[in-house]
């Protein structure tokens, strides 16, 4: 029998508030197995399929169109090779119209990088090169692959949109108020597509079993879906899959779908009564798997001499195919930000034949806060306010939409601001651009605000106690490698008052209890969450057992303790293991939560050559309770590469005469490494959030990743004076200018 809680309102005094192990930082229980290759992500799994066949996709050649012809022969006849799919012999799947993924499903050409064919052989070489010999005739048919000519034609937003929001408000009249205000700003900014380009490629072994169905071991981030859309594409009941995720090698939005070499994987196999393995090539993953919608952004901001906001306007537009993928709702942060009596927003798809659009480590905020947060910085340049006294005039208690009627559960930017002025040493800026030198580099400093809205899943989990104390921690939540594992062994150790080292931890089995996945920063509250109910059951069941009233007994140290009596685990727990299984749920949140911080960072302009270096980082976040200092802050780290990023390098280049994207591996799609990032400085307010879960935390995964990329290109403009509104901000964008000085 299952615990469950429905959780709302706030959460009152709790044994997570002790502190003994929540709240401390904590290695990873994990990091052992990974740093020596113990640790088993998709393609790993050798000893549960022995004798697997190895897969090989080949993808389109032409951005849209029909396949003419497709002779397969030869390839057949190739070394190795046990089979191969294409249209005329793949197994029937579903519509996409129902939500399903299928492939190789009919003649149709819909993106460059879409699977024609699929070779499964005794190698990878084999398959490869067998696929190779594949001899395809297209009819190729006109693409709509650039952007700008199908902007006018944009229209609504279709596809998934998530969370599900409202495309367009308005409140007041914008028009008037622009009109009628001291100073406006009106400017558009772009950001590109750009790829979630993780370590680990997409992967996928399956194997097939008459009587059990299909168990497919893959590299997923939330089983919710899975079960959603694995079923659908591969008409199976779904308790016939089982899946299996225990390490994921990052995500970041890009693996909460499943992709081609999974679902071809697992047809194949079943076809073949043979264990199927297939990994994609980087060249592969760029074009046949999803990226991030590009955006065309126009912020208008108007305000009183004392920088007071009196309209505010975010018109986006986004590409994507008109056959699914997320849209990116960029304006939903504006909405909730800052005030500014009149107000609209509006979101248009802009239909493109690319690959499918996707989230991205904070999709909306990442690209909005790109837009928002530089032209906040425009209008303090045109009122002459400074940037961080411009937000706090700005800040608001409620949802500027919905009015006082409907204030935050807590609302912290305020203060994130100050710390990290006073940290940063914001007061030795100057207020005029290019007038801070070090040699040949021209300083500046640039900063934003920070803004996630908080989520919350819900989550399950199933707790084990043997005789000897020994606690064993099962739920279906995925580690994508933010450190889930150890978090969830926190959360055991602290409600069960045992070492962290007593705690076993198995994840990402779609057998075990359903938890919430890695994806939306909802994964580390919720999934301790369930487990938090799980082990209030346990904590239940020892009190009885020990005779303890359960409202007023400590667990710590190995023991139950009321006041001067108490009474060891082992004692308590008796001669079987005993086990309680809990699941959080969660009311309609009747306040907007959300995550808050600042971003502050100094950037050196190379004057010859428009280069950029980062020099120094501050974030001031409030992310509610800390579930692990050490991890909470790589999170932030990791969120701020991905902002430093896309400011600075990362775009995929779409060739706009054939549809595809020309730089597709990562000597030409460049990431932040080491040297491009410096060194952080992350502080975490002390603050609790008791409407959020009963473990008082807040999301953090995504919020470094929304307003840095902004911080950077403030900077930039601090340090030279040149400002860029078409992300990346490359030096060929700044060289002109910096040689006419």
């Amino acid at each position: 029998m299952t615990d469950v809680l429905l959780f709302s309102g706030d959460a009152g005094p709790n044994p997570i508030d002790n502190g003994r192990s929540v709240g401390r930082s904590h290695s990873r229980i994990d990091g052992p197995l990974k740093v020596t290759g113990r640790a088993r992500y998709a393609s790993d799994y050798r000893a549960v399929a022995p004798g697997a066949a190895i897969g090989f996709i080949l993808e389109a050649g032409i951005g849209r169109g029909r396949i003419a012809r497709i002779d397969t022969t030869v390839a057949e006849r190739a070394p190795g090779v046990v089979l191969v799919l294409t249209h005329r012999n793949a197994p029937v799947q579903g519509n996409r119209k129902d939500g399903a993924f299928p492939e190789l499903k009919d003649d149709r050409i819909l993106d460059h990088g879409q699977p024609v064919a699929f070779v499964v052989a005794e190698t990878f070489e084999q398959a490869r090169d067998a696929a190779s010999l594949i001899r395809i005739t297209y009819d190729e048919e006109p693409g709509r692959f650039d952007p700008e000519h199908g902007r006018a034609a944009a229209r609504l937003s279709i596809g998934t949109v998530l969370p599900p929001v409202r495309q367009d408000t308005a409140i007041g009249n914008l028009e008037a108020a622009m009109a009628s205000a001291a100073v406006t700003i009106d400017r558009t900014y772009t950001t590109p597509p750009i790829t979630h380009a993780m370590m680990e490629p997409y992967a996928a072994l399956a194997r097939w079993d008459d009587r059990t169905g299909l168990t497919l071991w893959t590299s997923h981030q939330l089983f919710e879906w899975a079960y959603r859309d694995l079923p659908r594409t591969l008409l199976l009941p779904p308790e016939k899959i089982r899946i299996v995720a225990a390490f994921v090698g990052g995500g970041f939005g890009g693996k909460l779908y499943f992709q081609a070499e999974a679902i071809l994987s697992a047809l194949a196999a079943r076809m073949l009564r043979r264990p199927v393995r297939t990994a994609m090539t980087r060249p592969q993953m760029m074009n046949m798997t999803r990226h991030s919608p590009q955006t065309i952004q126009r912020l208008q901001l108007g305000a009183d001499r004392q920088g007071h906001l009196t309209a505010i306007g975010h018109d986006v537009w986004h590409t994507n195919p008109d056959w699914g993928g997320e849209q990116e709702m960029a304006a939903n942060q504006t909405r909730l930000l800052y005030a500014g009596a009149n107000r609209r927003t509006t979101h248009r798809h802009i239909v493109v034949d690319w690959p499918k659009g996707s989230a991205i480590r904070a999709p909306g905020e990442r690209t909005g806060m790109m837009a928002l947060e530089v032209a906040m910085d425009e209008l303090a340049e045109a009122t002459g306010i400074d940037p961080v006294e411009l937000r706090i005039r700005n800040d608001v208690a409620h949802d500027p939409e919905a009015g006082p009627s409907l204030p935050f559960a807590s609302r912290s930017l305020i203060r994130c601001l100050r710390e990290g002025a006073t940290r940063f040493g914001w007061s030795q800026r100057s207020d005029r651009p290019a007038q801070i030198h070090d040699g040949r580099w021209m300083v500046g400093m640039g900063m934003a605000s920070a803004f996630r809205r908080n989520q919350v899943k819900p989550s399950g989990a199933r707790v084990t106690m043997s005789p000897a104390g020994h606690v064993l921690v099962e739920s279906g939540a995925t580690d994508i490698g933010t450190g889930t594992y150890t978090i969830m062994a926190q959360t055991a150790a602290e409600m069960l008052g045992v070492p962290i080292a007593n705690v076993t931890v198995r994840l990402g089995d779609s057998l075990l209890p359903e938890g919430a996945g890695g994806g939306g920063s909802w994964g580390a509250n919720s999934a301790t969450s369930g487990l938090y109910v799980a082990c209030q059951a346990m904590r239940r069941r020892l009190a009885r057992n020990a005779g303890f009233d359960p409202a007023s007994v400590d667990f710590k140290d190995g023991r139950l303790v009321d006041g001067a009596r108490s009474v060891g685990l082992p004692d308590a727990i008796g001669q079987q293991p005993l086990i309680t299984t809990g699941r959080i749920e969660f009311a309609k949140k009747q306040r907007p939560e959300a995550s808050f911080g600042s971003h502050f960072c100094e950037v050196g302009v190379d004057r010859y050559t428009g280069e950029i270096r980062m020099r120094r980082w501050l974030s001031v976040v409030d992310i509610g309770r800390v579930l692990n200092p050490l991890t909470a802050r790589s999170q932030m780290i990791g969120g701020v590469t991905f902002g430093i990023g896309a400011a600075l390098m990362e775009e995929a280049v779409m060739d706009h005469r054939h549809g595809l994207f020309i730089n597709h591996d990562l000597a030409g799609y460049h990431v932040p490494v080491h040297a491009d990032v410096g060194e952080f400085d992350i502080v975490f307010l002390d603050a609790l959030e008791p409407s959020s879960s009963p473990m008082k935390a807040k999301g953090v995964g995504e919020l470094g990743n929304c307003g840095s990329s902004a911080a950077v290109a403030n900077a930039v403009f601090n340090a030279c004076g040149v400002r860029v509104r078409n992300y990346p901000i490359t030096p060929d964008k700044l060289i002109d200018s910096l040689l006419d000085r």
